[in-house]
């Protein structure tokens, strides 16, 4: 009996379980179900919104292309429109070319017309001549004839008496032409010159600044004058001996006075002693150390103006001695004119003129640069600067060109190129120029000098003057032995001699003055 009951409760068991199961079932299914059916309409809504979306950006888009394409269209209307208006320009100036060839071709036609007719009236006329001269020739042979016998004398002393007649007439008419042929010359070539220099001048401006052989270091008071001098001298002495410059302390307010010929050392010497008072210990051990860094201070200030200075004209590919050579330039003067300043006038001048002539411009500007290069060491070689300055290119691989210009820019040697006479020519424009050199009072008074007396060497010369500086000379002539034509000879025998004797920097213009005066009495 309880045997029975479980079976009957397991079996109950087992028949609830399946029916649970059963329905579970049944439910699952129905919810999977109602959840596919709201997944297939949302996709199909999404489906449905892509399309419309598709279709709105097909119509924009179909929309901008008809845009875009317009625009082109506009676009090469307006292209093609210009293009073919520059076609019409450039076809309309093709044809009065072609028309003002043809009226040249026309006119040139003529001119060749009239030269043959030309050339056949003066064959006419030289036929005609020498049928005359013949004519002459006989009648010329009569008439010595004739002359002999009424004069009683032959045809060679006739000859000999109109020879001496017309030599005084000769060398008057000869003197007028070379003056005719001279003033012709000198009119075109200066044209041409002043048209080269005065462009080279126009644009080439530079600063001088030219500096004796003393410096000024202001001082702060004049207590620190003892300061510099030291107990007994000491420090004084030990910064002479240091720079090898002079210190001068004088009852000058407020400043003490370096005195040297070389500027370097005094500049160096500058540089220490501004140090000095600025730091205030002054002793000797001080400044031998102070003078050392200034002087390697300066040796890069050297270096620095000389890369400055090639920059500033354009030069590239120096050796770094030339560099060097070419910053020590700036502490050396010529006449008073800054070699430095001088030498990159001179390249300025040189490229300037050699670009209106055409020629390398570069090249130019480096003989410039370089033309006084021995400058910089020709306290410390022997020879001429131009030497010094020819052997330094040579060692440091300069072109032939530089070394000609270098060696030719005093005529020391002759140029081999065009470039050389630039250089030259550029040196004399910058040496000659008003303010740009001095000299000393002894050789100025000995040049003027020198200068008169070449100029009273000549026969019919009265007077002479010595003006500008010894840039001009006014020479005054006796009217009756030198007639205006000989007064122009005797102006080029003195420019001749004045340039076979004489140096000088510049040029010397040679002024004759020849004045006539008639007078007569009223009794």
């Amino acid at each position: 009996m309880v045997v029975n009951q479980a079976l009957i409760w397991i079996v109950s068991l087992l028949v609830i379980g399946v029916g649970a199961f059963v329905a579970g079932w049944i439910i699952n299914n129905k919810m999977g179900q109602s959840k596919i059916a709201n997944a297939n309409a949302f996709a199909e809504q999404i489906i449905a919104d892509a399309k419309k979306e598709a279709e709105n950006m097909k119509k924009t888009g179909l929309l901008e292309a008809k845009e875009e394409w317009h625009k082109a269209e506009i676009q090469f209307q307006t292209d093609t429109q210009r293009k073919r208006e520059e076609l019409q320009r450039s076809e309309a100036q093709i044809t009065g070319r072609e028309r003002e060839l043809d009226r040249k071709a026309d006119i040139l036609s003529g001119q060749e017309k009239g030269l043959k007719e030309w050339e056949r009236e003066l064959a006419g006329k030289e036929k005609r001549l020498k049928l005359r001269d013949q004519q002459l020739s006989s009648i010329i042979k009569e008439q010595n004839v004739k002359l002999e016998r009424i004069a009683g004398m032959s045809a060679e002393a006739a000859k000999r008496l109109l020879m001496a007649n017309l030599e005084q007439k000769a060398k008057k008419e000869v003197a007028r032409m070379v003056k005719e042929i001279k003033d012709q010359a000198i009119t075109e070539a200066s044209r041409e010159a002043k048209e080269i220099v005065t462009c080279a001048i126009q644009r080439c401006a530079t600063d001088h600044t030219v500096e004796t052989t003393v410096s000024v270091v202001p001082l702060p008071n004049d207590d620190i004058k003892g300061r510099i001098i030291g107990r007994e001298g000491r420090n004084i002495r030990a910064f002479e001996n240091a720079t090898g410059i002079d210190v001068i302390v004088d009852d000058t307010p407020e400043a003490v006075i370096l005195s040297g010929f070389d500027r370097i050392r005094r500049e160096i010497a500058r540089i220490a002693l501004e140090r000095l008072l600025a730091d205030g210990r002054i002793h000797p051990g001080r400044i031998e150390d102070v003078v050392e860094k200034a002087k390697k201070e300066m040796e890069e200030m050297i270096k620095e103006a000389g890369e400055q200075t090639a920059f500033e004209v354009g030069i590239q590919n120096l050796h770094p001695q030339l560099i060097m050579l070419l910053g020590k330039l700036k502490y050396r003067t010529s006449y008073g004119q800054n070699v430095l300043q001088h030498s990159k006038e001179v390249a300025y001048l040189a490229g300037l003129m050699a670009s209106e002539l055409r020629l390398d411009v570069t090249v130019a500007k480096r003989a410039g640069l370089l033309h006084d290069i021995g400058k910089a060491v020709d306290h410390e070689e022997e020879g001429t600067h131009t030497q010094i300055g020819l052997e330094l290119a040579k060692r440091y691989n300069e072109s032939p060109m530089v070394q000609n210009a270098i060696a030719a820019h005093h005529e020391d040697v002759e140029p081999t190129s065009p470039i050389s006479i630039l250089v030259q020519a550029a040196d004399a424009v910058s040496g000659a120029r008003p303010g740009a050199r001095r000299e000393t009072l002894e050789g100025y008074i000995k040049r003027l000098e020198k200068l008169e007396n070449i100029v009273d060497s000549f026969e019919g010369v009265e007077k002479c003057y010595a003006i500008q500086a010894g840039r001009e000379i006014r020479v005054i002539v006796n009217s009756d032995i030198v007639d205006d034509a000989l007064a122009e000879q005797l102006a080029g025998d003195i420019v001749e001699k004045i340039e076979s004797e004489m140096e000088y920097p510049g040029q010397i213009k040679v002024t004759v003055i020849r004045e006539v005066r008639a007078v007569d009495y009223a009794k």
